[in-house]
């Protein structure tokens, strides 16, 4: 390998690899990769294209010099600091050029073609090839050119300011050409543009903006140098793009500062890695890359790079090209630290392999796949399961995951953990105990700008929006940690994403999106729900506002709930890919009657839970919607009957002539309580109950049917505060500052019936007689009252297939009708997993998923 480094395209034909399958570190950029508003930038600009370029740069030249504190007339602007150089030479017409070595190699090129003689002053290896600034002096002849890297490339070395300053100006008759390109990334550094009339420096943006295929920098000299060379160039040498690019960037002042300390940091744990090998002596460096000098028995620098380019796909810089450096040197670019950790694994592996029988592999991610979606409620959830279903098929040991959720459909785990409903029917479709690792944090909504937070399956306390998104600094820690415990005991994981993306209010604290695939090394999809329309836009969007490290976890696009000739979408997928460079890996089709729980309380607000009323004689069941409903999956069963109609109800004028009434769960007791009555909803309820509809309240609902609800230590109001109830149950109940988290089995004591669920509240409810239910555990639940009325607080009551029809017929034979005796819905999951798992199968590409996840 010779000439320059960063030259992928050629590398990777050599290889016979896509260019992104290489890591390259022989080009010194930016290892955070441009400023995120480039995109965004350049689209906005496009338009301006039809026009030519301003030949003169004025905006530019402005910005540049507001920010280097110098005059216009002290600027020109190159496409690219390698113009200005190949230009300089000829313009300035030295008699010979000074040139301390090793240097960038294009210094003595530019010389070479401009015919100016050309003496290398070699830098001594002992003083880490730092120039001796005196000892150059003695060198120095009236007319001379001297081309000084500041810091040096390839050494990454810097000479003192104030002494070049003072050599320029001891030498007047002495060009001094500094050239800059990687001043950018060293702290506190001044440019010495301005420093003196001999004095030329050359500044890319580049490099430090990492923005080498627009081709940028600029010249400051005296405004007779610059006049000199701007006669000698072609016009419109810099495009449009470039220019107003250049401006942005030049304002990006936190830009500027976040990669400085990042490439400090890094730069520092790099040298102390390389360090550690043997074989390898890195110079100290105070730029974004390290020259290295290699002592090996076997490899020097050249056959070094030749063997990491061949075998791991990692590009260096060989230096035996610069003068004064021989094979044994060559240069790294500073990236970022999983980056870094993978060359120095990759160096330590062909240098100082280990013995055979003490060989083991390099600790890597598991295969994992995320799915991200447009919005809430486009199907990530249920296509989590579908993929966990079919890997479990296949042959695999999956598991979900999902950082954060917030949801009120919770579910108690055998250990009494509480974890989101979602991620529970995600394992069961992988076959899995739910375990708590799978969803770390679940937020539950209690009032318009709070949530109560749970950890790992407890509580730790109600936070409004701006306490958790300090939190979140916190509980980032504890959500990589249950992700690598969990995904220790599993050999592929599947994570699911939360929202969009493409929420610009929210990435910057994100702990669940794009950051947790970036940690768990997991490609993405981004799945869209065409049935409401704008899925194509939403998709470009999303790329658009990504970041460029986002967009490269982004594998494609996953059309979900398409009605219809899927065939008819294919001109739709080559736009979405040739504006995104990504494929629409899937198109999956509308499934009615899916027989799993939703995601979230999305649809059920949607109206989605209200099905076909039966043809044949049935009852109807009204549930109650409030605005702090929680687990209201626990209805979901008795949607599978034949002879159940459910219709879902938030005001009086549509509560119709039920059967039976649910007041659901609650995540906040108290202000349901006064939306229903504020609704007229109570009234509704107190006339159906005259009339012998059957009331039956679950959880928080349960408690509202009491006669007082007290909060003595403020959980959903003021300390010491309480509400009054329904009154249909004679019960009183008082919120416990502990919150009740377990699971239960027993039976239904009317009826005989057994039953299971799980109880997640904070209140105590006491009311005299005997319990509705007797737990295996020797505890009992719940209220009735005589004339039919009840509760209790365990939710999945109804999951239970005995006792569910055993309540329908009931409600039938008190409607006149007779009981149901034909075949009874069962509520299981695994048939509609595995029929979800097929038509996923059918309708997605599994040979793309599976390249993806490296299977």
């Amino acid at each position: 390998m010779s000439g320059h480094g960063g030259n992928i395209t050629r590398l990777a034909e050599k290889l016979g690899c896509k260019a992104a399958e290489i890591l390259d570190f022989s080009a010194n950029i930016n290892p955070l990769g441009p400023p995120a508003f480039l995109r965004r930038l350049i689209n906005t600009h496009i338009p301006d294209l039809v026009h030519y370029p301003d030949p003169d740069c004025r905006q530019l030249v402005v910005d540049i010099a507001q920010s280097f504190n110098l005059t216009p007339q002290q600027i020109i602007v190159g496409n690219g600091t390698s113009e200005l150089l190949f230009h300089l030479p000829s313009v300035l017409q030295p008699r010979r050029a000074i040139i301390p070595a090793p240097a960038y190699i294009d210094y003595a090129l530019a010389c070479q073609r401009a015919e100016i003689p050309t003496r290398f002053f070699p830098l001594a290896p002992e003083q880490l090839f730092k120039p001796d600034l005196r000892q150059l002096e003695l060198e120095l002849r009236p007319g001379d050119l001297v081309i000084l890297g500041q810091p040096n490339n390839p050494t990454g070395q810097m000479n003192d300011r104030a002494e070049l300053i003072e050599l320029a100006q001891r030498n007047p008759d002495v060009f001094f050409l500094i050239d800059e390109a990687f001043a950018g990334f060293v702290p506190s550094y001044a440019s010495l543009a301005g420093s003196a009339d001999n004095l030329l420096v050359l500044y890319s943006l580049t490099k430090i903006f990492a923005i080498p295929g627009l081709r940028l920098g600029f010249l400051a000299a005296t405004p007779e140098s610059c006049n000199r060379l701007q006669l000698a160039r072609a016009p419109w040498n810099v495009n449009t793009l470039a220019q107003v690019v250049g401006s942005a960037c030049l304002h990006d002042k936190k830009y500027l500062e976040v990669s400085r300390l990042v490439v400090t940091k890094e730069r520092q744990r790099l040298l102390d890695d390389l360090g550690r090998l043997p074989s390898l002596h890195p110079l100290p460096s105070i730029a974004n890359f390290i020259c290295i000098r290699c002592d090996h028995h076997k490899y020097d620098g050249t056959r070094l790079a030749d063997k990491l380019l061949n075998h791991h796909h990692i590009a260096i810089r060989p230096c035996e090209n610069y003068q004064n450096l021989d094979q044994r040197y060559f240069r790294i670019a500073v990236r970022l630290e999983a980056e870094n950790k993978k060359i120095v694994q990759a160096l330590r592996t062909i240098l100082h392999p280990p013995a055979k029988q003490n060989r083991s592999r390099p600790i890597r991610k598991k295969p994992a796949l995320m799915l991200l979606g447009t919005g809430s409620d486009v199907g990530k959830s249920i296509l989590v399961a579908a993929l966990g279903r079919i890997l479990l098929q296949d042959g695999c040991r999956v598991a979900p995951f999902k950082a954060q959720n917030m949801s009120l459909n919770s579910y108690v785990t055998r250990d009494g953990g509480e974890m989101g409903r979602a991620q529970v029917v995600q394992a069961q479709a992988c076959r899995l105990d739910p375990d708590v690792r799978m969803n770390p944090i679940l937020l539950k909504p209690n009032s318009d700008v709070g949530s109560q937070v749970i950890v790992n399956g407890r509580p730790v306390g109600n936070m409004k929006v701006r306490e958790y998104v300090a939190y979140k600094k916190q509980i980032w820690q504890q959500a990589c940690r249950a992700y690598d415990s969990l995904a220790g005991e599993h050999a592929v994981m599947l994570l699911e994403g939360a929202g969009s993306p493409g929420e610009v209010n929210l990435k910057s604290h994100d702990i669940v999106n794009t950051k947790m695939a970036r940690y768990a090394g997991a490609k993405a999809l981004l799945v869209g729900d065409i049935d409401r329309g704008g899925v194509y836009a939403s998709f470009i969007g999303h790329v658009e506002v990504m970041e460029p490290w986002e967009r490269d976890l982004l594998a494609g696009f996953v059309v979900n709930r398409f009605r219809g000739d899927a065939s008819l979408l294919d001109d739709a997928h080559k736009y979405v890919s040739a504006h995104t460079s990504k494929p629409v890996l899937g198109v999956l089709p509308y499934i009615h009657d899916l027989g799993l729980p939703q995601e979230d309380s999305v649809s059920f607000k949607a109206g989605l839970f209200t099905g076909l009323r039966p043809e044949t004689a049935h009852i109807e069941v009204v549930l109650i919607d409030t605005p702090h409903i929680s687990n209201f999956t626990d209805i979901e069963p008795l949607l599978t009957e034949p002879d159940v109609f459910v219709r879902i109800i938030d005001r009086p004028e549509n509560f119709g002539h039920p059967d039976a009434i649910i007041l659901p769960g609650s995540k906040n007791v108290a202000a349901d309580l006064g939306f229903i009555r504020k609704s007229g909803l109570d009234k509704s309820i107190a006339r159906a109950a005259g009339k012998g509809v059957e009331i039956v309240g679950i959880c928080g609902g349960f408690q509202m049917l009491g006669h007082r609800i007290n909060d003595p230590h403020g959980l959903e109001g003021g300390p010491g505060s309480s509400c009054i109830g329904l009154g249909l149950l004679d019960m009183v109940t008082e919120l416990a500052p502990f919150k009740t988290l377990t699971r239960k089995k027993g039976r239904h004591l009317h009826s005989g019936c057994p039953v299971h669920g799980y109880e997640i509240h904070h209140g105590i409810s006491l009311c005299e007689g005997e319990f509705l239910l007797a737990f295996d555990d020797g505890t009992g639940c719940g209220y009735a009252t005589a004339d039919g009325h009840w509760g209790s607080y365990l939710h999945g009551i109804f999951d239970s297939d005995d006792f569910r029809r055993w309540w329908i017929n009931r409600l039938r034979r008190k409607t006149g009708l007779k009981s149901y005796t034909g075949v009874g819905a069962v509520y299981d999951l695994e048939p509609a997993l595995d029929r979800l798992a097929d038509k996923v199968r059918d309708h997605l590409d599994m040979d793309a998923i599976y390249q993806l996840l490296s299977l």
